[in-house]
């Protein structure tokens, strides 16, 4: 099969509230919805989405309120998943600067973590639109523009990761 038979890994995928059970999951089982949730998304089989040992690092770094009973709850999966988007393009320094409010406010009852996360929902379906009407041709292109293409859109990348960046160290102040 040549690359260009090979089915194209999905863009985008959320977890969605609805696929978050609303019981408490132990760690396993939330490997195991995160597995099944974004394996779309991955550019190759087997590519790690989530690990033991990556959930403990979050613990241990305090990116998201503690576990109890070693059970995870809606909350904990939403802000795993979040974790899991942040990843990609932010230090682990800067994740907790971005969900630290938003932990204790959930901790102390003064933010509803999941209409929050709804909100959040809804803007990536939006951005997710309006990229799609965006994208260019691709079919056509000799090598050279898709190197071009390429240069482009990591240069867009970067430049909207530093203006977060900014926003981030907004944050810490």
């Amino acid at each position: 099969m040549t690359q260009s038979d090979q089915p194209k890994p999905s863009l985008d995928r959320q977890l969605d509230l609805a696929d978050i059970p609303n019981i408490d999951l132990y760690m396993d089982q939330v490997i195991q919805l995160f597995e099944r949730t974004f394996e779309e998304t991955t550019r190759t089989e087997g590519e790690t989405i989530l690990t033991k040992t990556m959930i403990n690092n979050y613990a241990k770094k305090k990116l998201f309120f503690p576990v109890t009973n070693k059970k995870y709850t809606k909350n904990h999966l939403i802000l795993i998943s979040l974790i899991y988007q942040l990843k990609g393009t932010f230090s682990i320094n800067d994740i907790k600067t971005i969900l630290t409010d938003l932990n204790t406010g959930v901790t102390e009852q003064t933010i509803d973590l999941e209409d929050f996360y709804q909100s959040y929902l809804d803007t990536t379906a939006a951005n997710l639109t309006v990229f799609e009407e965006q994208q260019p041709p691709t079919d056509d292109l000799d090598h050279l523009e898709q190197l071009q293409l390429i240069l482009s859109l990591a240069h867009m990348s970067n430049l909207y990761r530093r203006a977060a960046e900014r926003l981030i160290d907004g944050l810490e102040k």
